[in-house]
């Protein structure tokens, strides 16, 4: 009987890196509406008229996310 090596089969890579950006976009996503909406809680609870906190955790929970996805591509090309 003839063993059978494995292909090197890119599709399978294809899907692994479209998991991961889909896992990528759902935290990115997640980390700005959790953090939106706590910045919007605490905005309430000190009576502030301006969203002041709200835009504050939702543009740094954004900016964190885009430091770890360049991090991540950087991770992959290297």
């Amino acid at each position: 009987m003839a063993s059978q090596e494995p292909s090197h089969n890119p599709k399978p890579r294809q899907s692994n890196a479209y998991l991961k950006y889909s896992g990528l976009a759902f935290q990115l996503l997640a980390a700005i509406g959790v953090l939106g909406w706590l910045g919007y809680l605490l905005d309430a609870y000190l009576g502030l008229k301006f969203p002041a906190f709200m835009l504050l955790f939702g543009f740094g929970a954004f900016g964190g996310m885009m430091y770890q996805i360049y991090r991540s591509i950087n991770r992959d090309n290297s």
